[in-house]
C-alpha cells in the first residue's frame, strides 16, 4: 500500500505553484492531506486541487508538525524566512527559490544527475532544486561528464518571460497587443520593451559585470557536479516567448568525444530526447507542456580539437521547476519518509 503523504505548498498562486498542482495530480503522487500557504496578503483566496476548492492559509500560523513536506516556490524572502522553521518543526523542505542554493549543508538536487547528495538530508532537512537553466544544462550534459570529463561550458541561455513569473507573461501579451495595434508600450516587468526584442540581461547586474542569472550557472554546475574544476561562461537572454527556456551549449571536454558518440549517449539518458539530422527543438513546438529535456544540434566544434556544441530547451515550468521539485518530493518518500 502507497503511504500518503501531508504537504505544504508555499506560493501556490504562483506560476510555479499552479504547475506544481499539475504536476502532483499528473505523477500520481500520494498526498494525503494538502495545505495552501502564503504570506498574509495573498491567503483567503482559493485554488482548485483534485476536485476540491482549497483555501490558502497564512503560513506565519502555520504549524508544519502538520506535514511531511513543504515545498517552497514562493519568493526568496518567504523561503529565508520560514524554511528554516518548517524543517525544525520535523518536516522536509523543498525549495525551489535561489535561497539555500548555495548553502554547503543543503543538497542542490536533479534526480537524475545527483540524487546521492540527498544522502544525509536527514540532518537539516532542507533541499535545494537549481534554477531552470542549470536543470536543463546538466542534465543534458551528465552523460558527456560521466565519459570524457568536462574543462569548460560556454553558454548563451534564451529564456522565456514565464522565468518572471506571471507579470512578466502578461507584460509581453500586453505589449504584443498594443503592438499590433499601433499603440505605444509600457514596460514595468523588464527593463525595456519585450515584445518583438531580445534583452542580454536576465536578472540584476553584479560587481563582475555578470547577471545574478549567468552566475547562478557557475556556482550551481560546480554544486552539482561537485567539481569546482568545470568552468562555466555564461550569457543570458530574454526573449518573447511565453514558455521553455532554451540554451547554445559549446562543451570543452578533457578527452575528445565525437557528434555521434554524445548523440548515442544522450539518447541512452533517462528524461532526455534527441532530435537528430536536420530535425531541432523548439521551446513552442517541443517542449511546452513535457517534462522531458530536448537536445540537438549536436555537433563537433570546428574551433577545437575536443569541443561539441548542443542546442538545448525545457519547458522551465515543468522540468525547470516543478517536476524536478516533485521528482526531489518522490526520493523522500521511497527512501527517507
Amino acid at each position: 500500500m502507497i503511504k500518503e503523504v501531508d504537504i505544504a505548498i508555499i506560493g501556490a498562486t504562483t506560476s510555479v505553484g499552479e504547475t506544481l498542482l499539475e504536476i502532483l495530480e499528473e505523477r500520481k503522487f500520494p498526498v494525503g492531506q494538502i495545505y495552501l500557504l502564503d504570506s498574509e496578503a495573498s491567503s483567503g483566496s482559493r485554488m482548485e486541487f483534485s476536485g476540491y476548492a482549497l483555501k490558502i492559509g497564512d503560513i506565519a500560523s502555520f504549524d508544519f508538525s502538520r506535514v511531511q513536506i513543504a515545498f517552497f516556490v514562493s519568493s526568496e524572502a518567504l523561503s529565508k524566512e520560514y524554511a528554516n522553521t518548517a524543517a525544525a518543526q520535523g518536516c522536509f523542505v523543498i525549495d525551489r527559490t535561489p535561497a539555500f542554493r548555495n548553502d554547503r549543508d543543503v543538497p542542490l538536487v536533479i534526480p537524475e544527475v545527483n540524487p546521492d547528495a540527498m544522502e544525509d538530508i536527514q540532518k537539516r532537512k532542507i533541499v535545494s532544486s537549481p534554477s531552470c537553466n542549470s536543470i536543463q544544462m546538466l542534465l543534458a550534459l551528465k552523460p558527456i561528464y560521466d565519459a570524457v570529463g568536462i574543462k569548460r561550458i560556454n553558454v548563451s541561455t534564451y529564456q522565456s518571460v514565464s522565468g518572471a513569473g506571471k507579470d512578466g507573461a502578461e507584460e509581453l501579451a500586453t505589449q504584443t497587443t498594443s503592438l499590433l495595434n499601433f499603440r505605444d508600450v509600457k514596460s514595468k516587468t523588464f527593463a525595456k520593451q519585450i515584445a518583438f526584442n531580445v534583452l542580454p540581461q536576465v536578472g540584476d547586474i553584479l560587481d563582475n559585470g555578470y547577471s545574478a542569472e549567468e552566475m547562478k550557472l557557475v556556482w550551481e554546475t560546480q554544486k552539482v557536479l561537485s567539481d569546482e574544476s568545470v568552468q562555466v561562461n555564461a550569457t543570458a537572454v530574454r526573449v518573447p516567448v511565453f514558455i521553455g527556456h532554451a540554451a547554445s551549449l559549446h562543451v570543452e571536454t578533457n578527452e575528445k568525444i565525437s557528434a555521434a558518440k554524445v548523440n548515442e549517449l544522450l539518447s541512452k539518458a533517462d528524461d532526455l530526447k534527441v532530435l537528430v539530422n536536420d530535425d531541432w527543438p523548439t521551446p513552442v513546438t517541443e517542449a511546452a507542456g513535457q517534462d522531458s529535456v530536448f537536445v540537438g544540434r549536436i555537433r563537433e566544434d570546428i574551433s577545437t580539437n575536443n569541443g561539441i556544441n548542443l542546442w538545448v530547451v525545457t519547458d522551465n515550468m515543468r522540468k525547470g521547476a516543478a517536476t524536478n521539485a516533485v521528482q526531489i518530493a518522490e526520493i523522500l518518500v521511497k527512501l527517507y519518509i
